[in-house]
This record gives C-alpha cells, sequence and structure tokens, in this order.
C-alpha cells in the first residue's frame, strides 16, 4: 500500500492512496509514532471520508519525526567525485523534524548560501521499535519506502569537519510524496534512482551500488540508537552533484529538483530566492 500526510481542506490527514483517492486513517492526523508496521498492515481506513488526491496538500511525509539520521559517501562513485578515501562504517549525520518539507514545495534558497546543491537519495521510514537489529533482521524494522532530495548548502556543510549546519536548514529537504510499504515496495537493493535538474538526468544509479544497503543501516544504526516508528533515515546520494561538476551546477532562483525512484515515486521542488 501507499500512504502520505496531507492538508484537506485545511485539517491533517494521513491517508491511503487508492489510485487517485485519499482515504483517511481514522483519527490519525500524520505518519509517524502513531503509525507503526502493525497498524499500516491493517489500516482504519474512513472510507466515507475520502477525496480527491487532487485536492490534497502533500505534507513532509512524517511531519514529526523523532530522528532524522542520513548516510554520506553510501556510493563508491560519490567517495571518487569527493576525493575522499572509503570507510569500513557508514557516515552518519543528522538532521531535524523543520529540516523537512513537502515533496512538492518550494525551497527556498538560503542568502547566507552562495552554494546551495542538490543529491537524490532513497529514504526508509521505520515501521518498528528497534534496537540491537541484525542485519539479517533489519528490514523487517521499515515501515517503507520513500524518495527524498538532500539538499546541501555546501558553503556551510565544509566550514567544519561536521555537516550539520550544511545539511540540517529549515525546510529543505522534502521527503515524500508517498510511504510504499516494503511489501509493495520490494527489495530496496533493486531500485533505479535518477535526479534531474532543470529537466536534464544529473544522477542515475541503481541501489545495489550503495556501500552499505539498507539492512546494514539499520542495523549500525540501531546498534547506538534506538530506532522507533517514524523515524527517518536517507541512504546517501551516488554521484553527480553540482558541487563537483566542472563547471560546477548549483541550485538558484527558478530551478527545479526532480528526484525519481522507479515504483517508489518522484519529488520536485522549485528553488526560490
Amino acid at each position: 500500500m501507499r500512504f502520505a500526510s496531507v492538508l484537506h481542506d485545511g485539517q491533517p490527514h494521513a491517508v491511503a492512496i487508492d489510485d487517485q483517492t485519499a482515504i483517511p486513517l481514522t483519527d490519525i492526523a500524520e505518519l509517524g509514532a502513531l503509525t507503526p508496521n502493525e497498524l499500516l498492515s491493517d489500516p482504519p481506513l474512513d472510507r466515507g471520508a475520502a477525496f480527491p488526491l487532487s485536492e490534497a496538500t502533500v505534507r513532509p511525509l512524517v511531519p514529526r519525526p523523532g530522528k532524522v539520521i542520513c548516510v554520506g559517501l553510501n556510493y563508491k562513485a560519490h567517495i571518487e567525485e569527493t576525493h575522499r578515501d572509503d570507510s569500513d562504517y557508514p557516515v552518519l549525520f543528522t538532521k531535524f523534524a523543520t529540516s523537512l518539507t513537502g515533496a512538492y514545495d518550494p525551497i527556498v534558497c538560503p542568502p547566507e548560501s552562495s552554494a546551495i546543491d542538490y543529491e537524490g537519495e532513497l529514504a526508509v521510514v521505520i515501521g518498528a521499535r528497534t534496537r540491537r537489529v541484525d542485519a539479517t533482521r533489519a528490514l523487517d524494522a521499515a515501515a517503507g519506502y520513500t524518495v527524498s532530495n538532500d539538499v546541501t548548502m555546501r558553503d556551510y556543510q565544509y566550514k567544519t569537519h561536521q555537516w550539520v549546519q550544511g545539511k540540517a536548514w529549515d525546510a529543505s529537504t522534502p521527503p515524500g510524496p508517498a510511504l510504499v510499504t516494503a511489501d509493495e515496495a520490494g527489495d530496496p537493493s533493486a531500485l533505479t534512482l535518477r535526479t534531474l535538474v532543470n529537466g536534464e538526468v544529473v544522477q542515475e544509479t541503481t541501489t545495489d551500488l550503495m556501500i552499505f544497503p539498507v539492512a546494514t543501516l539499520i542495523s549500525v544504526i540501531s546498534e547506538f540508537a534506538t530506532l522507533e516508528p517514524g523515524d527517518v533515515i536517507l541512504t546517501g546520494t551516488p554521484a553527480g552533484v553540482g558541487f563537483r561538476r566542472e563547471p560546477q551546477l548549483l541550485m538558484g532562483d527558478g530551478d527545479v529538483a526532480v528526484v525519481d525512484i522507479d515504483g517508489i515515486g518522484r519529488t520536485e521542488n522549485r528553488f526560490t530566492a
């Protein structure tokens, strides 16, 4: 199944998506802590309150996650373009709930930054409380998968050895539009991801090229942090980021970034001054 967090007539709803119809989940305003795997497997659908999906405004998929944990340098070709060394442990950093925005929302270019970059990624939404899970069982913790763009202010990212100041800007990261449950999404290592800027393909990869696959990431993160329903993991971007191109391809007023993952969904965000 597919689920989303939306606004309809000014009211927030967690909805199941059936073709072009949004069916609210009874008394649940958004995806997150109140929508664990067991609920999503048999959702309380209020079919009498259904409305056309075209009438909804898509919110960040999980508007208030407890954790947003991101992975850097998870594709070999991206490591090579950044001239960094390989690591036998995932590079991890965090974002905040305020970092998120809707899958189709405009992204405001911060006046403080002159190096705004795109990073298309597969994201995982956690659906079960998980701690110290073995990689062989780790995918059982996933509620499903979605698309995101890890928009990065490169000049701020490289101010220090830590990345959070370049990665966690308010309303800059658009996960969504829908959560595709694990049973429908299939193998998260068998997906094709593309990023387009102004209609041109600038990133393209298959997720089997991840250095640390989804199961490994869930397992590693759960060693040090309890993962809870609604937590979000961004799994890393492939080669082709704008900052490492010659000439550089950085985002500015009027540019449009699209991230598309076959079978999962598509974000589309216009950057505005």
